[in-house]
């Protein structure tokens, strides 16, 4: 095979080392590049306004869990305790200041909770949009194959 290659004349080109410049310019390529199949305009504005609403409604749920402190009851009562055994506070101020505290804390978990479950049925909805005729489609092959089997 060595001979065959020497009596073409042509000498095995070697790889040149590429430049800096080279490595970052892009390459072109010779065939031409297939462009992405795209969702007609109305579809796409649709699907990204509704994304973005979703995106929106997390990025707040989020802020908001990054402005809430979670304690303990037992951690506040502790600290309260403290305060009213170095006469900082009275025990009826202490109680009284403990029990508002918790329930605030606890009308604060409850929105968080209710918006997170706004959320998730959001999601769902819109999943189970974009599935819908995927979903159709997949039931009808179903029927159709078992009447051929039939």
């Amino acid at each position: 095979m060595a001979a065959k290659k020497e009596s073409t004349g042509k000498a095995a080109k070697k790889p040149k080392a590429k430049t800096a410049a080279a490595k970052k310019a892009p390459k072109k390529s010779k065939a031409k590049a297939k462009a992405p199949k795209r969702k007609p305009a109305a579809k796409r504005a649709a699907s990204s306004n509704s994304i973005t609403g979703l995106d929106k409604s997390v990025e707040q749920f989020r802020e908001n869990l990054e402005r809430s402190v979670t304690l303990s009851r037992d951690r506040l009562q502790e600290v309260v305790d403290d305060a009213v055994k170095r006469g900082r506070m009275t025990r009826g101020d202490a109680e009284k200041m403990l029990s508002e505290l918790v329930k605030k804390g606890r009308r604060q978990t409850d929105s968080l909770l209710k918006e997170l479950e706004r959320l998730v049925k959001q999601a769902r909805r819109e999943v189970g949009g974009r599935a819908e005729p995927v979903r159709k489609q997949a039931t009808q092959a179903a029927r159709s194959a078992r009447k051929k089997l039939r």
